[in-house]
């Protein structure tokens, strides 16, 4: 029993645990002792006792602490590794063979240059097409540099047509051999081999001289009117390679039709190298189509014109000597009718002048 139950009036401050409690206490501090920067703080709050016992059992303050959050330590996982790809894996050889390519083309570059700095702009550059030996009697009759004549970003089909020019020679002499292997076969076959000979010496230079050439001039000097000439010119080429490629009888090509006459006569080996001449003849006159195709686009794409053509061609007839000199006589025998006068009377005519009579 507590003292609250024998002596209702006591003072309830005198109890032993309640003065206890009271002194332990302090009285809170004011803001200017506060000091918020300091890691311990000034004034340590204790928290009031609780009495969840019977009375007179006081329980003791507990000090309040603040609240700590301990930080989760992560281990952070390492960056992937870096592997190189194959691309980026360039050894020092491989450096080396570029620096060599290039020091080769800066050379060569130079060469050029050199060479035509000496030539000159105005003197003409020696030919040097077709690269004939010294030893022959006929020298080269075309200059032909595709690397120093043609700009940059027309090299490419310039260089692609040349190569079909050597692919269509080349055609022409296997044509020539086939042509023959067919008139041992087959006697009759007699005009094919004639004219694939005669083809073999005639188309070769004619076609360089048309198509290619042309092309080779267009490129070279922007000129439209060469553009239109190669275009008919090639139209033509490219109708041919179809039709010797088929291979029709007495055109003297050796195409898909003479073919199937060696094979229909039991010549199997002959049937066969016919089948690969025809082969070639049909890329032959796809690679005609394709290129004809090409340059007609670039044409359509360089600002070139009919009527641009029709200039320049009437622009050369007049630059032309012999059209000059023609012109030039015609003018002056004109001028010497209109100063000479009508023509003299014969010899021998006698004029009667008769007076007038009154």
């Amino acid at each position: 029993m507590s003292g609250f139950d024998d002596n209702p009036f006591a003072d309830p401050f005198a109890e032993p645990s309640i003065q206890q409690a009271t002194r332990g206490s302090s009285a809170p501090q004011g803001l200017e002792d506060y000091d918020p920067f300091s890691a311990t703080p000034v004034n340590n709050t204790t928290t009031p006792a609780v009495n969840n016992g019977p009375a007179g059992q006081m329980t003791q303050p507990v000090a309040s602490q603040p609240a700590v959050v301990n930080p989760t330590t992560t281990t952070a996982a390492p960056p992937p590794t870096y592997t190189p790809s194959a691309q980026q894996q360039v050894t020092s050889q491989e450096f080396q063979r570029r620096q060599e390519e290039l020091e080769r083309k800066a050379a060569e570059l130079a060469r050029k240059e050199q060479e035509l700095n000496n030539a000159g702009a105005t003197a003409a550059r020696q030919n040097n097409w077709p690269p004939l030996p010294a030893i022959c009697p006929v020298g080269p009759c075309f200059y032909q540099d595709i690397n120093v004549d043609i700009p940059l970003e027309f090299q490419k089909v310039v260089r692609m047509l040349y190569y079909l020019w050597m692919f269509h020679v080349l055609m022409l002499l296997l044509n020539m051999l086939g042509g023959l292997s067919l008139f041992i076969a087959f006697p009759s076959e007699g005009p094919t081999f004639g004219l694939s000979i005669l083809y073999a010496f005639i188309f070769a230079p004619a076609s360089y001289v048309c198509w290619f050439r042309t092309v080779y001039k267009a490129f070279r000097n922007d000129s439209s009117f060469n553009f239109m000439v190669f275009f008919v010119i090639f139209f033509f080429q490219l109708i041919v390679s179809v039709i010797w490629a088929i291979g029709i009888p007495g055109t003297g090509a050796c195409g898909w039709v003479a073919m199937a006459k060696a094979f229909s006569g039991g010549y199997i080996f002959l049937g066969i190298v016919l089948t690969l001449l025809a082969l070639a003849g049909t890329a032959l006159a796809g690679s005609t189509g394709f290129m004809l195709i090409w340059v007609h686009r670039i044409y359509r794409s360089t600002g070139c014109s009919f009527l641009k053509a029709q200039g320049e061609f009437t622009t050369g007839v007049m630059r032309n000597d012999h059209v000059q000199g023609v012109m030039a006589n015609a003018a002056s025998a004109a001028v010497r009718n209109q100063f000479t006068g009508p023509a003299s009377t014969p010899t021998g005519s006698t004029t009667s002048a008769t007076s007038p009579r009154f």
